[in-house]
């Protein structure tokens, strides 16, 4: 039975992840992009503790890896490619859903190359943009769309996809003592609390409240995990 709930608690995340994701799909639907973002945010998070709790757990399968590629086709491919559709895209009609629809598309190849590349991947670099990162950075330039000139969004849209499959070696940052995509995650929360500041409390996004919990378990087990790997060396 401990066995059983040892193995279950990895896949628990990326359920989650990829729950986090549909939901993320339906807010952007009814236009409600902040709590779509910080979905996605959360995502994000959950992608990143899943494989190294499934490694602290000593309960890492095949199951697990599946399961963690299908996760991010939806909140990371899916997802964000419905928040720039929505708030971008829309206005082209059937045309602007084909361009969105490159997204996922884009990042499935993405998944299916590093699958089968794992094992010859480096430390160092990836080989192209992984879809965690272009999501995150996607669903980031998405919210800020009504910022900016609107130019930047489609221009940023079409890069990511075509560095999401190309192979151009992206430093993976994974010897550096940060979180994986900390410094998305920190942009995400440290607009939140613009909102606060700006006083516009009637437009807060309220997943916001299951995020910087998140958030703060997310920092710590990654200060503990460092502060492992200083005491075994």
């Amino acid at each position: 039975m401990i066995h059983i709930i040892k193995n279950s608690i990895p896949n628990l995340f990326t359920l989650f992840n990829l729950f986090f994701g549909f939901l993320s799909v339906m807010y952007s639907a009814v236009g409600d992009y902040k709590n779509a973002a910080i979905l996605i945010l959360i995502g994000m998070m959950l992608d990143s503790m899943d494989g190294r709790v499934a490694r602290m757990l000593q309960v890492q399968s095949d199951l697990g890896k599946e399961l963690d590629s299908l996760a991010d086709i939806v909140t990371f491919g899916v997802a964000p490619a419905m928040m720039a559709y929505y708030a971008y895209f829309s206005a082209f009609g059937v045309f602007g859903m084909a361009i969105a629809g490159l997204f996922p598309l884009f990042g499935a190849y993405r998944l299916a190359r590093f699958n089968i590349n794992a094992v010859k991947s480096s430390l160092k670099y990836f080989s192209g943009v992984p879809i965690t990162a272009g999501g995150g950075i996607l669903t980031f330039l998405t919210l800020f769309h009504g910022k900016m000139p609107s130019i930047i969004l489609p221009i940023a849209f079409f890069v990511i996809c075509f560095l999401m499959v190309s192979t151009i070696k992206i430093p993976s940052l994974k010897e550096v003592p940060l979180p994986k995509y900390g410094i998305i995650i920190t942009l995400f929360l440290g607009y939140a609390i613009y909102i606060v500041f700006k006083r516009e409390q009637h437009r807060f996004p309220y997943f916001i409240y299951v995020a910087i919990p998140l958030y703060i378990l997310f920092i710590g087990y990654q200060l503990v995990r460092s502060k492992r790997k200083s005491s075994v060396k």
